[in-house]
């Protein structure tokens, strides 16, 4: 709902040919808050919206009426990254999940001695990944072996396989699996 009413809210602003400053000034709101919204980072009260609305000559059935050609989302900051998995193997995913892209992208971390579990892990398609910081085991059927920055590993997921980190650090990795499992 957030990026719906943020991306009805741009479309609205960028046909009127005004600034987001030029719109909460307008509309007697800080302008940060046109920010956040067009961004999706926060929902409006019913009272923001019908002021911002009001100020661009809409009213609120108009607004939710009319059709928007939602722009996909292609850059993503860092704190957009959706935390599927904390602890002390933290998984976070680039975009919105696994039924919007056929590709998913994880920016993993694993704290020392931590792993993706006893049981070793299978499911359909392929996966792979760069290790960026640290040091991690991975085992891939009967081979098993320990990775530093600036390796890689790329594989049938459908082999069992297991992470684990050996290091004495923090090991972040950049994995992508298709089609994606969570």
């Amino acid at each position: 709902m957030e990026q719906e009413v943020g991306s009805r809210l741009r479309m609205v602003r960028t046909r009127l040919g005004i600034t987001q400053r030029a719109l909460a000034r307008k509309a007697g709101v800080p302008s940060s808050t046109v920010s956040l919204i067009e961004g999706g980072r926060t929902n409006p009260s019913i009272g923001s919206l019908k002021r911002l609305l009001d100020a661009a000559g809409l009213s609120l059935a108009e607004f939710f009426s009319f059709e928007v050609a939602v722009q996909e989302k292609v850059f993503f900051h860092a704190d957009e990254l959706v935390e599927i998995s904390s602890g002390p193997v933290s998984y976070r995913q680039v975009g919105a999940g696994k039924n919007q892209s056929s590709l998913q992208i994880l920016y993993e971390t694993y704290q020392p001695g931590s792993d993706s579990g006893r049981v070793m892990l299978t499911h359909e398609g392929e996966e792979g990944g760069v290790i960026i910081q640290g040091r991690l085991e991975v085992t891939v059927g009967d081979q098993t072996r320990v990775l530093k920055a600036g390796e890689a590993y790329l594989f049938k997921s459908t082999t069992p396989h297991r992470f684990r980190n050996v290091g004495d650090g923090v090991c972040v990795v950049v994995s992508a699996c298709t089609p994606p499992t969570f």
